[in-house]
């Protein structure tokens, strides 16, 4: 996984604003957009990504700092498929239905992507959201927020595919998180076989600090 957007620098020449995005090269993927096409794709120029090499975009949920760069993606390659989450607009879903070359609407049931990429399904109730789930040998889950709590995420994903989750990386939604709830959240995912962790986005410095003092990551 690349991260190509986010709030803390990605690479020396990269420009930083809140939101986030991801490429999988071997897929072909790109999980969210982040919140501004025109440092999206700056950001994907200086890290060598060709937007005309995508063949799928992943929208975990509808926040403005994870589809904000969609319609930059889109116009230069409208030969994509999206997988995008039922709780986007009906209106949004169906003008993208007209811009791109599918559309896959993901709702509440897990479901098989392609080849060994799966979706959790959308999770929770107040901002519903989907997570990547790679069934490879080191099985990792990937978040845009995790509104729902990594944990719980992990613990879904664990069920989905019948199997440990090695690595969890993205957004972990600690921001603002005292100390006694971070390292409570380490433990949840030690406890459920998670071997490292990748916390950014609206994870929280701090909570990336534990992360590390851990040795977690």
């Amino acid at each position: 996984m690349q991260i190509l957007f986010d709030n803390y620098k990605v690479c020396d020449t990269c420009r930083s604003l809140w939101g986030f995005s991801a490429y999988f090269k071997e897929y072909k993927l790109l999980l969210d957009t982040g919140s501004n096409g025109r440092v999206l794709l700056q950001n994907m120029k200086e890290l060598g990504v060709d937007v005309q090499e995508l063949e799928y975009v992943f929208i975990t949920h509808s926040h403005w700092d994870h589809i904000g760069g969609l319609d930059s993606i889109i116009e230069i390659n409208p030969n994509v498929t999206l997988f995008v989450p039922s709780s986007l607009s009906k209106h949004l879903i169906k003008d993208l239905k007209s811009l791109v070359k599918d559309v896959v609407v993901c709702g509440k049931k897990p479901q098989k992507l392609f080849g060994d990429l799966y979706t959790t399904g959308l999770l929770g109730e107040e901002m519903p959201e989907q997570s990547l789930i790679l069934d490879t040998d080191f099985a990792t889950v990937v978040t845009g927020c995790g509104h729902f709590g990594i944990e719980n995420i992990t613990k879904v994903a664990r069920e989905v595919i019948g199997k440990d989750i090695q690595c969890v990386q993205g957004g972990f939604h600690l921001l603002g998180s005292d100390d006694a709830k971070i390292l409570a959240t380490i433990q949840a995912l030690k406890s459920m076989g998670v071997r490292c962790a990748k916390p950014t986005h609206c994870s929280g410095n701090r909570a990336i600090e534990l992360f590390l003092a851990e040795k977690f990551v």
